[in-house]
């Protein structure tokens, strides 16, 4: 009998070697080790934890799990670790994490898979509750921006979120600095026309922990929703006052 050839584990890619796993971290011991071990299963390339400002060890469990480490004394500000991990990434593929979000490897993979096949900008399908009598402010400005830009079918899905994935040459064309302002970043991919797609939905909502609130008020709120309006006028900067949008049956010559 012809003996049957084994199946490969749902987390083989034949992209995983030239993976960039990118996760900036912040006092997030309780959940890294977990984080790692999940990203490890995809045998990438490489696994660049950015420490920034960290004093819980978890720069210590990074090295230890085989990590490679770029470590700040003080925090650098909010998504600054994606752009410094991206600028010392040598990989094809760029994979987004967060070092307090335990994403199990078969949900990541996808992501990866879609850019191997011609994604330049791989985005997690999560759009955030709509169907609600009060939309959060940061799901608003999301799905007002992608509406901006021509690509409602994007609801909700943007850079701000992970897991998310890039190209090399998606990262090129962005531009690495740039990653500090992922809603910028989102718009300068769509604008250079690069491939952008919603790869699946992975609920990051139920799973971040949502620390760093006070009295029910996320402090991160006002600046993901200053992201987005810096993200607009960068749209109009590049475009014009209208974004190129059609002024529809509006004749504005007749207004004195």
């Amino acid at each position: 009998m012809r003996r049957q050839r084994k199946s490969k584990p749902a987390t083989s890619s034949p992209s995983s070697s030239r993976v960039s796993v990118i996760i900036p971290v912040m006092n997030e011991k309780k959940t890294l080790h977990y984080v790692l071990k999940e990203a490890r299963k995809l045998k990438p390339l490489e696994i660049i934890v950015v420490a920034n400002g960290s004093t819980d060890g978890s720069k210590e469990i990074a090295k230890a799990s085989g990590a490679r480490v770029i470590s700040f004394k003080h925090p650098l500000g909010h998504d600054v670790g994606r752009s410094v991990g991206a600028m010392q990434a040598v990989g094809d593929i760029l994979l987004f994490m967060d070092g307090d979000i335990v994403i199990p490897a078969v949900q990541l993979l996808p992501f990866i898979e879609a850019v191997h096949k011609g994604v330049d900008v791989a985005l997690n399908r999560y759009s955030g509750p709509v169907q609600t009598q009060k939309v959060h402010p940061v799901v608003l400005a999301k799905h007002t921006l992608n509406s901006m830009l021509g690509r409602g079918d994007l609801r909700g899905s943007s850079m701000t979120a992970i897991p998310h994935a890039l190209s090399r040459r998606a990262l090129n064309t962005i531009g690495a600095e740039n990653l500090t302002v992922p809603p910028k970043a989102q718009t300068i991919a769509l604008v250079k026309q690069l491939r952008v797609e919603a790869i699946r939905n992975v609920d990051v909502s139920t799973n971040n922990p949502r620390r760093r609130r006070s009295k029910g008020i996320d402090p991160l709120r006002d600046l993901i929703v200053g992201d987005h309006l810096e993200a607009m006028q960068w749209l109009i900067q590049a475009t014009n006052e209208r974004a190129h949008h059609s002024d529809l049956a509006r004749n504005r010559s007749l207004v004195r």
